[in-house]
């Protein structure tokens, strides 16, 4: 990836970063730079979001997207520590397998679930390359907070829809786009960054590096059509509880009152 002179301002979680630098578009580069990152210290910067969450001021006890899943066999898109699989396996699931790009990850996934009595079919791979998981076989895909970081999208979310059976549940979240685009400054929300930029850019972390593209809302909205979904429900809300729960002085929930920070939507495959 060569890096060129534009610097930007952007948002990794709920944080400003104001030194993010447009990059190439290079697959390989790409995944090299992410495997990388969760390998080493993506849980540490990040954190880890799951089940029950669906991201920040979302939840899975309000919205209730996935209903019983009692029996139902269910594949997550970027497994991180497991702790959504363990939800779900909790409630039931007849087969819970995990994939993700990060060797590290699924260590951790496999080590996580092992200390909780479940288990769980593992892959390590990136999501938009065939990797050996059954097709037309799934009750529920899912993915939490994961599906952002793939390099190809419409490739992703076809690969999805053959993984599940017909009239199968895909059920995902991710940073809103608005919300990277929009930062606090002097009591006020400021756009800072172009909604309609999707270039992929680079972004030093505690002296680890991610690479990453904004997509709008309509991009992800049309390659769930092209590849053979329809929406179902779509969450931009907050969930009152959560929101209550925050400190008054939370800028972060402050922000999350004015505009929606995550997005969660669930679709079914035709």
């Amino acid at each position: 990836m060569d890096k060129n002179s534009v610097y930007r301002t952007n948002i990794i979680g709920a944080g400003e970063v104001g030194s993010a630098i447009s990059v190439d578009m290079d697959k390989n580069g790409i995944h090299e730079t992410n495997s990388l990152f969760w390998d080493t210290k993506g849980n540490d910067i990040l954190g880890a979001t799951a089940l029950p969450l669906y991201g920040a001021f979302v939840s899975e006890e309000q919205c209730q997207l996935f209903g019983d899943i009692s029996g139902k066999k269910i594949l997550e898109i970027g497994c991180g520590s497991g702790q959504s699989l363990q939800y779900l396996g909790e409630r039931k699931a007849s087969e819970l397998w995990g994939m993700d790009i990060s060797e590290n990850q699924i260590e951790k996934t496999r080590e996580y679930l092992s200390d909780h009595g479940l288990s769980a079919k593992l892959i390590c791979s990136p999501m938009e390359e065939k990797c050996g998981i059954p097709e037309d076989y799934f009750d529920f895909v899912y993915s939490i907070y994961a599906i952002g970081w793939t390099t190809d999208l419409v490739g992703t979310f076809s690969r999805i829809s053959s993984y599940l059976k017909k009239d199968g549940i895909f059920i995902f979240s991710w940073s809103h786009p608005i919300h990277k685009c929009v930062v606090a400054e002097n009591d006020m929300l400021v756009f800072k960054k172009c909604y309609f930029d999707e270039s992929w850019y680079s972004v030093t972390l505690d002296e680890s590096t991610l690479t990453l593209s904004d997509r709008k809302l309509s991009t992800y909205v049309n390659a769930l059509s092209k590849a053979g979904f329809v929406i179902e429900e779509m969450i931009e809300q907050f969930d009152d509880e959560i929101i209550q729960s925050r400190d008054d002085n939370d800028d972060f929930a402050k922000k999350a009152k004015m505009l929606p920070v995550t997005f969660v939507i669930k679709a079914r495959k035709l």
